[in-house]
């Protein structure tokens, strides 16, 4: 025969009524069971816990300090269970969030993961810094479990949603041409004859091949002065004069001199923020996590 949470719990209301018969009665059931009940709690123990007269019921000194162990053992098992119970609903644990390194230039992500942060207080986001590559990398391999990254083809096994529109802009030299003329947008067939400094490949923003792309729509083949590894390196290549660059428009908040940003006029001058994660992930906190970032995005 071994302890069990019954008898805490006969003990506590014994205890708490310090009569047999109103502790059976709150308990619901008959005294005879619950009298047979504290007899064997205090045999396993070897102790007497209750000194009983036909008039009172009183703790002994072994039962006052048995006492306060068993509602402290009884309230670590409903904490226990409220706590599965949350983990369960994606309110307590750990998550291993990445993001590109534009992404936290976005108001609305910042904004996002604030009210995540005020939702899910209990929960610790661990987050990271990886380009978009690295984190398709880090998702199927379990680095971790949600990735924040600029839309890019993904392997099956993984699944993305679109959280937040981060259109394309063009960034020129504060002289250019285009950028002195105080025009709103520019056709990227204007950009046709002009040097570039792009990201390089290993980069792996994925604007790369998105802007390649948006050159092939618009009809040329671009030619490269410079490449880089950082947006704001490029920025500050523009700024020398070394050619132009197509950049997300998060990266306006980039404080260089001298250069300016002007809209594409083009259906193909959108980049996003996509929220990735293993399409076998049945975690609820990533479900947690991807329902409150999707809640806060602001695409159609």
């Amino acid at each position: 025969m071994q302890v069990e949470l019954r008898h805490l719990r006969y003990f506590i209301a014994v205890a708490d009524e310090l009569h047999f018969g109103r502790a059976a009665e709150r308990l619901g059931i008959s005294q005879p069971p619950l009298s047979q009940q504290i007899r064997d709690l205090e045999t396993m123990l070897g102790v007497r816990l209750l000194r009983r007269t036909n008039r009172r019921v009183e703790l002994t000194d072994a039962g006052a300090a048995y006492l306060a162990a068993a509602r402290d053992i009884l309230g670590r098992v409903r904490d226990a269970a409220d706590l599965a119970q949350r983990a369960s609903r994606g309110e307590v644990g750990e998550l291993r969030v990445a993001f590109t390194r534009s992404a936290p230039l976005i108001e609305r992500f910042s904004r996002a993961i604030r009210a995540f942060r005020e939702a899910y207080p209990a929960v610790h986001l661990d987050l990271v810094e990886r380009n978009t590559f690295q984190q398709i990398e880090a998702l199927l391999d379990g680095r971790q479990q949600v990735g924040l990254l600029r839309g890019t083809a993904l392997p099956a096994s993984l699944v993305s949603h679109r959280i937040v529109d981060d259109p394309l802009l063009a960034v020129l030299p504060a002289g250019h041409p285009l950028a002195t003329r105080r025009r709103r947008s520019l056709r990227m067939t204007e950009l046709a004859d002009e040097r570039f400094v792009v990201f390089t490949r290993a980069a792996g923003t994925g604007i790369l091949d998105q802007w390649l792309t948006m050159c092939r729509n618009a009809g040329f083949s671009p030619r490269i002065a410079q490449e880089a590894g950082e947006a704001s390196t490029l920025i500050g290549l523009v700024a020398a004069g070394l050619g132009v660059a197509v950049l997300p428009a998060s990266l306006r908040q980039v404080q260089v001199d001298g250069v300016a940003y002007i809209a594409i006029d083009s259906p193909d001058a959108a980049s996003a923020l996509h929220l990735a994660h293993r399409r076998d992930d049945g975690s609820a906190l990533v479900k947690a996590f991807t329902t409150a970032m999707r809640a806060t995005h602001v695409v159609p």
